[in-house]
């Protein structure tokens, strides 16, 4: 056992005097443990109910991924096509899963400025992430964007299917939803008639 030197012991016993001088004096309050308890208890009430109303509000969504899906063929299909249309690609990466991800494609598809924005000047698609299908070919091709964004992030494609841009989502919210001046100027800004 190692000795401790006298200096450092008589400094230990005087913090603890003091401390316990402070206390006894009412400077420090006491902790209350039941107030911790009922903290701890109320917050997990709250992170079960947030949870809780999260499942509810995914599960009436559309499930726009589809994990079977061959990603590369699909895109190389809408490049083909985006050439013909003079349109650019549009791709929301992420997964049903993810309640942003679901939660912008159902803001898009029932706002009807932004859908026949959508509509008219892109071809869509939903490039699945997700324990079934990573699809890791396909990320890779553009450089993983959900890796340094998360999800869902953005990737547009010009009609040669050359990437032009990739948008993470997260400028796009407002509150628990997206703002729809934000999101208006993301797709006006890389249509192809801009």
């Amino acid at each position: 056992m190692k000795k401790i030197p006298k200096n450092i012991a008589l400094l230990g016993f005087l913090l603890i005097g003091s401390l316990v001088s402070a206390q006894n004096t009412n400077e420090i309050p006491p902790v209350k443990k039941s107030d911790d308890k009922a903290l701890i208890v109320k917050t997990d009430h709250q992170e079960l109910e947030a949870k809780k109303k999260a499942a509810e509000e995914k599960a009436k969504l559309p499930k726009p991924y589809d994990p079977k899906a061959n990603a590369e063929n699909d895109i190389e299909k809408l490049i083909s096509k985006a050439k013909k249309e003079n349109k650019n690609i549009m791709i929301q990466a992420g997964g049903n899963w993810c309640i942003w991800c679901l939660r912008f494609n159902q803001y898009v598809q029932t706002t009807p400025e932004l859908k026949k924005l959508v509509d008219d000047n892109y071809l869509y698609y939903h490039l699945n992430y997700s324990p079934e299908n990573k699809n890791e070919k396909v990320f890779g091709k553009y450089g993983n964007p959900g890796d340094e964004f998360g999800y869902p992030v953005f990737i547009v494609l010009d009609g040669n299917g050359k990437m032009i841009h990739v948008q993470k989502s997260d400028v796009l919210e407002e509150g628990k939803g997206y703002s729809f001046e934000k999101v208006k100027e993301f797709f006006d800004t890389w249509t192809t008639k801009s």
